[in-house]
C-alpha cells in the first residue's frame, strides 16, 4: 500500500511538468470560473434575495476584483482564462495549443454551471436573476454590438499584458481586473457586460432560459477575433515564450516560436 501510494500519488503530484498533470489546468479553470460566476451572478441573485443590499456599482466592480485575485493565485497553473472567448483568442494568437481548447471550454462551462447551481440552492432564488439579458429598451442586436466591443477591449488588454508574460503577475491582474470593473460601470445597463459565454451559460442553464443567449456567444467571440487581428497589427505573430507561458501557465508549456520573446 505504501509503495502504491508513493508511486501513484506522491511522485505524480511532485512532478508538475509531467504531461499527465493536464488535469491540474482543468481543475484550475473549473475552480476559477466557479469563483468568477459566484461573484458575477451572485450580485444579482443576492440583490434579489435581499432587496437593496447590492448596488449596481458593487455588482459590476466585484467580478473585476475577483478576476484580479484569480489571476494572481492560479495564472501560473492554467493561464486563468475563465472564458471560452479568451481560450479561443489565445489559440488564434498562437500562444495556446488548439488541442487544449475543448477541455478548457468544458471546464469553464462546468464551473459556471456549478456556481449557478450553488447560488440557486443556497439562496432559493432563480438563477435567472444572476444572468445577463439585453435591457428592455435595447434590441438583441444592440446588446450584441456592446458585447463585441467590450470583449474587443477585454481581450486586447489580456493579449497585451500576456505579450510580456505579465498576465501571470501583478500588472496583468490589475489591468484585466480594472478593465472588467470599468466596463461594467458604464455598460452594464445595456447588455449586462458579460464578455464571457461561460459566465452567462451557467445561470441560463439553471434557469432553462436561453432566449437571448446567442448575444452572449456571438458578441464575445466576434470581439475576441477582432482583438486577435489587432494584436497581430500591433505586435506581429504570437507563439513566443512570454505569451505562451502567460496563456498556458508553466505546466508543460508548448512554445510554437521558441526564438521569439
Amino acid at each position: 500500500m505504501e509503495r502504491w501510494y508513493e508511486t501513484e500519488v506522491v511522485k505524480p503530484l511532485a512532478d508538475f511538468q509531467n504531461p499527465r498533470q493536464e488535469w491540474r489546468r482543468l481543475v484550475s479553470e473549473v475552480f476559477g470560473t466557479f469563483l468568477l460566476v459566484i461573484v458575477a451572478a451572485g450580485g444579482g441573485m443576492v440583490g434579489h434575495a435581499y432587496p437593496g443590499s447590492i448596488s449596481r456599482t458593487a455588482a459590476v466592480v466585484a467580478p473585476g476584483l475577483m478576476v484580479l485575485g484569480i489571476i494572481l493565485f492560479m495564472g501560473k497553473v492554467s493561464g486563468a482564462h475563465l472564458n471560452p472567448a479568451v481560450s479561443l483568442a489565445f489559440a488564434l494568437r498562437g500562444d495556446f495549443p488548439w488541442w487544449r481548447v475543448p477541455g478548457y471550454i468544458i471546464a469553464q462551462l462546468g464551473g459556471a454551471a456549478l456556481a449557478a447551481w450553488f447560488l440557486q440552492a443556497a439562496l432559493n432564488v432563480s438563477a435567472k436573476y444572476g444572468s445577463n439579458y439585453p435591457a428592455s429598451q435595447a434590441t438583441d442586436w444592440q446588446a450584441f454590438l456592446f458585447e463585441a466591443l467590450l470583449t474587443l477591449g477585454l481581450v486586447s488588454v489580456i493579449l497585451g499584458t500576456a505579450s510580456g508574460a505579465q498576465n501571470v503577475g501583478v500588472v496583468g491582474a490589475i489591468g484585466v481586473g480594472s478593465y472588467i470593473a470599468l466596463a461594467g460601470l458604464w455598460s452594464s445597463p445595456v447588455s449586462g457586460t458579460s464578455m464571457n459565454p461561460a459566465r452567462t451559460f451557467g445561470p441560463d442553464l439553471l434557469a432553462l432560459d436561453f432566449s437571448s443567449y446567442w448575444v452572449y456567444i456571438a458578441g464575445p467571440l466576434a470581439g475576441a477575433v477582432v482583438a486577435v487581428g489587432l494584436a497581430f497589427v500591433l505586435r506581429g505573430y504570437g507563439g513566443g515564450r512570454s505569451g505562451s507561458e502567460a496563456a498556458q501557465g508553466v505546466l508543460e508549456t508548448e512554445t510554437f516560436r521558441p526564438d521569439k520573446a
